[in-house]
């Protein structure tokens, strides 16, 4: 029982986490900058495929019900945004970070978690990472372009989209995935001999 509480206990932090990586933005024309990948990408590292995957979708519920939590306000109306995109890659980045990761593990304890990390490869946890990234951005890039061009009126090209959508940010995320990377091993050490 202890471990499903640690489990849910994270899913719902990592929840909270992701709503305010929404507040914490740079504006830009289009996609602002948010900490929402930052988020989204440690509950998959530190939650596995199953709860960092519903961390992300308890996220997406609480904001099309109408609470504003997502970068620009919330309600079922934010189908219409050109952001909306990113936001549905953000249950399927933590997923596949989750599982390259942990693997099958559903429910974990702490030290699973650490274990897992620390036997992780700093090319399997980028990769994961690289991986989580492209699982934002394709949805997000498409629907730009789709939401842009039929519901905003932004007379979007594909490599508008492209540009404004996802080149312009790949510094600051590969950026983000180095952060995650000293922060994990840092984690490791701190916790080795956790049982």
């Amino acid at each position: 029982m202890k471990t499903k509480n640690f489990a849910i206990s994270l899913t719902a932090l990592f929840t909270a986490l992701t709503v305010i990586g929404a507040f914490i933005r740079i504006p830009l024309p289009i996609v602002p900058i948010t900490l929402q990948t930052l988020m989204v990408w440690l509950s998959g590292y530190f939650l596995g495929y199953f709860y960092g995957a519903l961390s992300q979708i308890l996220y997406l519920i609480i904001g099309l019900i109408g609470f504003p939590v997502f970068a620009q306000g919330g309600g079922p109306a934010y189908i219409l945004q050109p952001t909306f995109g990113y936001l549905l890659g953000f249950p399927l980045s933590a997923a596949i970070i989750g599982w390259m990761i942990h693997g099958s593990n559903r429910i974990m304890t702490f030290s699973d978690v650490i274990a897992h990390l620390k036997r992780a490869s700093a090319v399997r946890i980028l990769s994961a990472g690289i991986l989580g990234m492209l699982a934002v951005f394709v949805p997000g890039v498409t629907y730009l372009y789709m939401a842009g061009n039929y519901f905003a009126g932004l007379d979007l090209s594909w490599g508008k989209a492209l540009w404004t959508g996802m080149l312009v940010f790949l510094p600051g995320d590969i950026l983000k995935l180095l952060s995650i990377l000293a922060f994990i091993r840092m984690m490791t050490r701190r916790f080795e001999g956790i049982q």
